[in-house]
């Protein structure tokens, strides 16, 4: 009778374990998939969260930019294509720090502005460009701003050594010195390595405490350009700041 009862319990053990499995495996899938919606939740409250703090990062650098400069004229939007409110507030800082006498940039846009207010009459601005209409923007704006201090050139995209497209080389003869490079073009988006050929072109101009800035370097391309640049410097240093477009500024030790 005992083992009887034994045999009885070890049934009823095995009946149960088999029940709590089965609806264990019943159970799972739908565990899973709560689960798994619960972590994608989270990872899009993450890059929210995140993407509202670069909003915000973004808003005070436009707002000191706004009142360091003292703009009294409309500017055009800032991000995307433009140059980011981080960006142009490292370009106040460093042309106060190192007072270049001339800077050149590759692209025009805002940029140019801030670098031209940045700079006042004690320094010229030289802005190239590929584009006579986006050139012709630049001009409208900086005369809206009584800016005088700019020279604005337009060199037409042509074949370059290597494969690339860059600007017509004829038009930079003028430029001897530079102070302060900003590269922000030409356009990348086809063609990842279109602004390598500034090293080469640019190299033996700089100064010898002249400052190098690059956009874009969340690009693998800007980055190996700006790895390039400090290679060629070795009396400088390189620092990528986490900017929203990351920027890469090398500058004297």
């Amino acid at each position: 009778m005992t083992n009887v009862l034994i045999i009885a319990g070890f049934a009823l053990v095995i009946l149960a374990l088999a029940y709590a499995i089965r609806t264990i495996r019943a159970i799972h899938p739908k565990l899973a998939k709560v689960l798994a919606a619960q972590n994608e939740l989270r990872v899009q409250q993450l890059s929210m969260a995140k993407e509202a703090g670069n909003h915000y990062r973004q808003s005070e650098a436009f707002a000191q930019l706004v009142k360091i400069l003292d703009l009294k004229a409309p500017i055009p939007a800032t991000r995307g294509w433009a140059g980011s409110p981080d960006l142009l507030l490292t370009l106040v800082s460093l042309v106060r720090k190192y007072k270049p006498k001339t800077i050149v940039e590759l692209g025009s846009g805002v940029s140019t502005l801030v670098l031209a207010k940045s700079v006042g009459r004690g320094g010229k601005v030289i802005s190239i460009d590929n584009s006579e209409e986006y050139a012709g923007y630049t001009r409208e704006m900086l005369a809206d701003h009584g800016i005088r201090n700019v020279q604005i050139i337009v060199a037409p995209l042509k074949k370059y050594p290597g494969g690339s497209e860059w600007y017509d080389l004829s038009k930079l003869k003028t430029i001897k010195r530079v102070d302060l490079l900003l590269v922000d073009g030409p356009p990348a988006t086809s063609d990842p390595a279109a602004r390598f050929p500034a090293l080469a072109e640019f190299s033996s101009k700089l100064s010898a405490r002249a400052v190098v800035v690059l956009d874009d370097s969340i690009r693998e391309s800007e980055a190996k350009l700006a790895d390039a640049f400090a290679k060629a410097m070795p009396k400088h240093k390189l620092t990528k700041l986490p900017h929203e477009k990351i920027t890469s500024v090398i500058e004297p030790k």
